[in-house]
């Protein structure tokens, strides 16, 4: 059974249940892969500032206080290695005290991340396997979390929401005729998130199609390329311009009884535009059923005269009941709060070690040792750390937190750091190209510093860096789409490492950064220990960095006002078109 899953209804209540917990123990065992420089801690450190004296929030946080993209190309960070100079008062700017930044990177062990892993594999081990929200395995895991941060001296929050979640039941594609032939489940089509239910022969009428040159396609994106359609034919589309929503609604509307879409065929650097097509149709289910394909075998159905085939999808939704976590440091103007999130959940086919336990263990070892080690002034800007539910399902977790705020709440969001999967095997060390020089899509003001204390701080360790895109694949979408400025770090999920990539951080060109993305094998041994090593110093700098900035980063805060979402590419990993 397949489950996806997008945001419906939502409330505020407290998780019941009591699934078995992962005990506080293990060392574990994740030999990296891959090569990396091992440097010293930097010398770089954020400013001072006056402490705030707010508490943590314990109530509904969104009363006033308060991102998986596609690596880039392989483009190195800006700055010389060993020469940036990050995190010195304003980032990049000021003149600080020269040892915070170290303290807490010193603090921040693999071995206490890699204790993290270890509770969360014994999660997912206790508890069928994986930690999934809505699952006893994600009640563990954030039983967990909730533990390790009282015994720092937080006071954790849950923030309850539910959702509705699509389930597969079950699938078939299949040609009848001219030649009977059944086609696999996961190789060669796949059914699209939130397919309608149904059960139809028919004739294959391809809509609008595009075989030749560039394969420029706006295939079903118009209720114009349906003219002449025959009602209760199976429409044949081809990805391109427009989401799949948008092509089966039309399809739908000019009575297809089912729809076949299959990938668009033409080269775009980082995207794979001919291999097996999995997309979402929409948050609810499509009024027909709809698969996804690729070209190949597209282009062969669209060449066969008279074919028919049949698509049998079983469908539904349920309701799923999650929580994020909350919690807030002591000190620190609450007007300015720094939201440091990580999604907490796995999908269900597996622990989710480096999805994104990786994430959270850095992020939860983080606030453990800043809430230890903390300037003796105290911070200038709270800090809140966010473990989210529901990032598998659409990142629904953290856009239900963003959603909840007032006015208040999202102007008083300085910015988010977002950490999703940092201990790849064939790993890059990927920034969101907060500047948008690299890759286009630009995040909002403030973003661009962000990136550039990432950039500094790998700098000033020897280690190369290579932006990418803010594509919707991680929990930043949320606070991008209300104008909050964002950033963080990413080793790469399934696509493939690039050769110049491989030339800037070892590893092997034309394998998957991590080839247990989504699967069973995302376990403990999925782990590049030198890379997760590097990436939560990484961590723990920008926390510091920024929890100690005067910068005026967000300007004269007018950004706080609402905007409309970007339209992405995906919606978390789900591809919408």
């Amino acid at each position: 059974m397949r489950t996806t899953a997008l945001a419906a209804a939502v409330f505020l209540t407290v998780a019941g249940g009591a699934p078995a917990v992962a005990a506080d123990h293990g060392k574990g065992s994740a030999a990296g892969e891959q090569n990396a420089h091992d440097s010293g801690p930097g010398k770089g450190s954020p400013g001072k500032g006056t402490p705030g004296k707010e508490q943590p929030g314990k109530g509904d946080p969104g009363k006033g206080h308060p991102g998986k993209g596609d690596p880039g190309k392989g483009q190195p960070g800006k700055g010389d290695p060993g020469k940036g100079h990050p995190g010195k008062g304003n980032p990049g700017k000021g003149h600080g005290k020269p040892d915070e930044s170290e303290k807490l990177r010193q603090k921040v062990t693999v071995k206490n991340v890699l204790r993290h892993l270890d509770a969360l594999q014994a999660a997912a081990d206790a508890n069928g396997g994986n930690r999934a929200s809505g699952t006893p395995g994600y009640e563990a895991s954030g039983r967990y979390i909730e533990q390790q941060l009282r015994r720092a001296g937080y006071t954790p929050v849950r923030q309850a929401f539910s959702y509705d979640q699509f389930e597969l039941t079950g699938e078939a594609f299949e040609q009848v005729s001219p030649t009977a032939q059944t086609y696999v489940a996961g190789t060669d089509f796949t059914t699209m998130s939130y397919s309608g239910t149904g059960d139809v022969t028919a004739a294959l009428t391809p809509v609008d199609i595009n075989l030749a040159g560039a394969r420029v396609s706006t295939s079903g994106c118009e209720p114009a390329d349906f003219a002449g359609f025959t009602a209760g034919n199976i429409a044949l589309l081809q990805r391109g311009t427009c989401s799949f929503e948008i092509k089966v609604d039309n399809a739908a509307a000019a009575g297809a009884s089912a729809a076949v879409i299959f990938n668009q065929g033409n080269d775009m650097p980082g995207d794979d535009r001919s291999g097996l097509l999995n997309g979402t149709v929409g948050a609810e289910l499509s009024a027909i059923p709809a698969v996804g394909t690729t070209f190949a075998l597209g282009e062969a159905l669209a060449g066969t005269p008279g074919v028919v085939v049949r698509v049998s999808v079983e469908s539904a939704v349920r309701t799923v009941n999650s929580f994020n976590i909350l919690a807030d440091t002591r000190t620190g103007d609450p007007s300015r709060t720094v939201v440091v999130g990580a999604h907490l959940d796995s999908v269900p086919e597996g622990p989710g070690i480096n999805d994104n336990g990786s994430g959270s263990a850095a992020t939860l070892e983080s606030a453990v040792q800043l809430a230890k080690e903390a300037p003796k002034g105290g911070l200038e800007n709270r800090v809140r750390f966010a473990f989210w539910g529901g990032e598998e399902d659409g990142l629904v977790g953290s856009e239900y937190y963003v959603d909840s705020l007032d006015e208040a709440g999202l102007a008083g969001t300085l910015l988010n750091l977002n950490f999703d999967m940092v201990g790849s095997p064939n790993f890059g060390r990927f920034i969101y190209d907060g500047d948008g020089d690299a890759l286009g899509l630009t995040g909002p003001p403030g973003s661009d510093v962000i990136e550039e204390v990432f950039e500094e701080y790998f700098a000033s360790e020897g280690l190369t860096s290579a932006p990418t895109e803010f594509s919707g694949r991680s929990d930043y979408a949320g606070f991008i789409a209300n104008r909050i400025p964002a950033g963080g770090l990413f080793t790469g999920a399934e696509g493939l490492k690039t050769p110049e990539e491989a030339a800037l951080f070892g590893g092997t060109a034309g394998v998957a950064y991590d080839a247990c993305y989504h699967a069973e094998c995302d376990d403990i041994n999925n782990i590049n220990r030198t890379v997760l090593d590097q990436m939560s110093d990484a961590v723990a700098h920008s926390v510091i960095t920024f929890a100690l900035t005067e910068e005026a980063l967000r300007g004269d805060g007018t950004q706080g006002a609402r905007s409309l979402p970007a339209d992405y590419d995906y919606r978390g990993h789900q591809l919408r078109k």
